[in-house]
């Protein structure tokens, strides 16, 4: 592992911004723009709940996973054609390469959208377009994650996967998400199965507001390769070790923690304590325009508030690259940036 020089405090944030990251755990839908769903529904012709952008922005005060789920899901009624799709995805990769983001693995939810009658070829279609045109345009690389909503049942999930069978090389996996209390890990194991079965990658939510419980079925009964959030394994200690032991990467989302309440004082937060602990924790923006912030955000804010380093820094970048999706060749291109980019630093003095 490089060992990371020492770094003063004020020149951090600096180093937060500049550094190469990959986000593993974005939100398509969650990236929406109060800005961009009234031109969608404009140009959709469709009349939206709400007389302005501020009045629809002053609207995104949550207290708890549902109360945001409710107004995210009414968000992604604007989104109709592939056009939309494209327009969506293609907004989040600009901000992502703005934020010295080489790598997106992006969750999309297509049973939000097929159950107002869109079909799957055209959420998939223009997801990939988006994020064809951003690797040529930007030089980012992005790839997509189909998400199976926990709220419905198994036979919907894998209706889902059924439609999605003709579209299977635009994606390079599948997870699952939505409303996490009551409904376990477990409640899908036939279907993580059958995706295994076809050789697609398994993540799923798991402890962000669940029990430690969840995590460890997600792991043994889902065979998942990475855990969505995953905060509450700091209160199992055998879970702890086995995540650590194993390198199963946790895709941690600090604002929306603070958000939704898991952590509502971000200096609270247990990024430090995971990471300390061994386990390779990551951070992510999850559904960034609800939530405050984009990846830079997420690090800058977050570091702020619990005095995390450069070596924490290091580490987190570090993780996102090694738990990726990507091709071993990709991650040892974007690691040597990253130590690059902490050389650097030292000799300009950011």
């Amino acid at each position: 592992m490089f060992k990371v020089p020492p770094i003063s405090a004020e020149c951090l944030p600096t180093l937060l911004r500049a550094m190469p990251k990959a986000e593993l755990h974005i939100h398509i839908e969650g990236s929406l723009e109060p800005e961009l769903i009234f031109a969608l529904a404009q140009r959709n012709e469709l009349t939206l709940p709400y007389a302005s952008v501020e009045a629809l922005r002053s609207a995104y005060a949550f207290t708890n996973l549902q109360s945001f789920l409710d107004i995210y899901y009414a968000g992604a009624s604007v989104l109709l054609h592939e056009q939309d799709f494209y327009d969506m995805a293609r907004a989040y990769l600009g901000r992502a390469a703005r934020d010295n983001v080489l790598h997106a693995e992006i969750f999309f939810d297509p049973q939000t959208h097929t159950a107002r009658g869109v079909a799957m070829e055209t959420v998939i279609n223009g997801l990939y377009r988006a994020c064809e045109d951003a690797r040529r345009e930007l030089g980012i690389s992005a790839t997509l994650i189909l998400c199976f909503l926990r709220h419905l049942s198994e036979e919907s999930a894998f209706e889902t996967l059924e439609q999605a069978m003709p579209l299977l090389d635009k994606i390079v996996g599948v997870g699952l998400d939505s409303s996490e209390l009551g409904h376990p890990p477990e409640k899908f194991a036939r279907v993580f199965a059958r995706c295994r079965e076809l050789g697609l990658h398994l993540v799923a939510h798991a402890g962000e507001e669940g029990p430690p419980a969840y995590i460890w079925s997600a792991l043994d009964v889902l065979k998942v390769e990475r855990i969505d959030h995953g905060v509450q394994a700091v209160h199992d200690a055998a879970l702890m070790q086995r995540l650590a032991q194993d390198r199963i990467a946790l895709t941690v989302c600090p604002l929306s923690n603070q958000k939704l309440c898991v952590f509502p004082n971000l200096a609270d937060h247990n990024l430090g304590k995971l990471l300390d602990a061994g386990l390779a924790a990551t951070v992510n923006s999850d559904d960034p325009a609800y939530f405050g912030g984009y990846m830079n955000e997420n690090f800058t804010q977050v570091f702020a508030a619990t005095g995390l380093t450069a070596k924490h820094a290091y580490q987190l970048a570090f993780n996102s690259f090694e738990a990726s999706f990507a091709s071993n060749a990709d991650k040892r291109v974007w690691e040597h940036k990253l130590k690059e980019t902490f050389e650097r630093c030292v000799e300009h003095d950011y």
